[in-house]
């Protein structure tokens, strides 16, 4: 899971950042300072990871990528990027940010999505439905394995049913999902002739909002 990690990940460049050398200023200044190539290798990562869990809108990041921008290696500098650092990793442990799985799957699918519009207005339904069909079912699994599902090995009906069961979708969503995997396995096993736009734009359309609703912080 990206969720783990993610937390190992964390746990390194906490202790990359205690070991950071720093050394007194000369010049008979006051203070100390530590060598671009420790504290910009650190704070790299470190400005990486936070992005990567939180986003680039998050305060996290922005917080981090401003004073990262105007740090010169002086204490106060360093010493204020190691303090958001250890906020930034406070909050992840504390659980007080949106599933970082749902919220990197939700950018990936998204991406096949815009992908699939594309083929599909450029009258490539074949490679549409392909992409589509695959946002979907790993969507789904993505999103029932989040809810505590063991779907890893399941066929697509498998995990509709699974989801259905465990009343993580209903109304609308449970009778739209019924067509899908027929949809799917049409695609699988390249029985073009029995897939439609209609068909390629109603796994399109669900998709989105599937990820709107369930992958979005």
């Amino acid at each position: 899971m990206l969720s783990d990690i993610f937390a190992k990940r964390f746990i390194e460049l906490e202790q990359k950042s205690e070991a950071l050398p720093f050394q007194p200023n000369g010049g008979g200044m006051q203070g100390s300072n530590v060598s671009a190539e420790f504290w910009c290798s650190w704070a790299t990562s470190a400005q990486n990871l936070i992005k990567a869990v939180f986003g680039e809108g998050s305060p996290h990041y922005q917080n981090f990528k401003e004073l990262y921008d105007d740090c010169s290696g002086y204490d106060y500098g360093v010493r204020a990027l190691q303090g958001l650092f250890r906020s930034a990793k406070e909050d992840f442990e504390g659980g007080y940010v949106f599933n970082v799985d749902l919220r990197v799957s939700g950018e990936v699918f998204g991406d096949f999505v815009v992908m699939a519009k594309h083929a599909l207005s450029e009258g490539h339904k074949d490679v549409a439905v392909v992409l589509a069909s695959a946002a979907l079912e790993d969507t789904l699994k993505r999103f029932a394995a989040s809810k505590g599902l063991s779907v890893t090995s399941s066929t697509m009906t498998e995990v509709v049913n699974a989801l259905k069961s465990n009343g993580l979708v209903s109304g609308a969503q449970k009778s739209l999902l019924d067509a899908m995997p027929k949809i799917r396995n049409y695609a699988m096993h390249a029985d073009w002739e029995k897939i439609s736009e209609p068909d390629v734009n109603s796994i399109i359309g669900f998709v989105e909002q599937f990820l709107l609703t369930n992958f979005s912080p």
